[in-house]
């Protein structure tokens, strides 16, 4: 019998339990019907960060960004192309601007800021944008 796991809906946020071999299948939302898997990063709020990293059995990479900000424009194709490449992985981003409730919560203090989660438990956290390679390895390093 396959694994199955909780991935919440990028468009809707509703948790869905799908079996874990069928990630890679393009498998929609039992409740919207959009794709689940988009290979793109979400944009996240404060109910549906709470969402994501709470009930995600997936790891959870979160970008915390604003748009003035001249390295986190530089670090988001780096991060887009990343979230296209790992269907197993969630990837969010957090506009401080927008979220700043959010950000001071989490003591966000400069940007980029990567934050990684699984099941609630915040695994990862750095400030300052990573290069291609040091996302990849991070991201290996947390699917394990």
């Amino acid at each position: 019998m396959s694994e199955s796991i909780h991935y919440v809906c990028p468009q809707c946020h509703t948790t869905n339990r799908i079996a874990a071999e069928k990630l890679g299948n393009q498998p929609d939302c039992g409740s919207c019907h959009q794709p689940l898997v988009t290979g793109e990063p979400v944009a996240l709020d404060n109910d549906s960060f709470a969402k994501h990293i709470g009930r995600s059995q997936l790891p959870v990479v979160v970008d915390f960004w604003a748009p003035w900000c001249g390295p986190c424009r530089q670090f988001a194709p780096v991060f887009d192309a990343a979230a296209s490449k790992h269907a197993d992985v969630t990837f969010a981003k957090v506009n401080t601007e927008e979220e700043q409730e959010l950000a001071a919560g989490l003591r966000i203090r400069s940007i980029p800021t990567l934050m990684v989660f699984r099941e609630r438990v915040l695994l990862f956290s750095q400030a300052g944008a990573l290069s291609a390679a040091q996302l990849d390895d991070l991201i290996e390093q947390v699917k394990s």
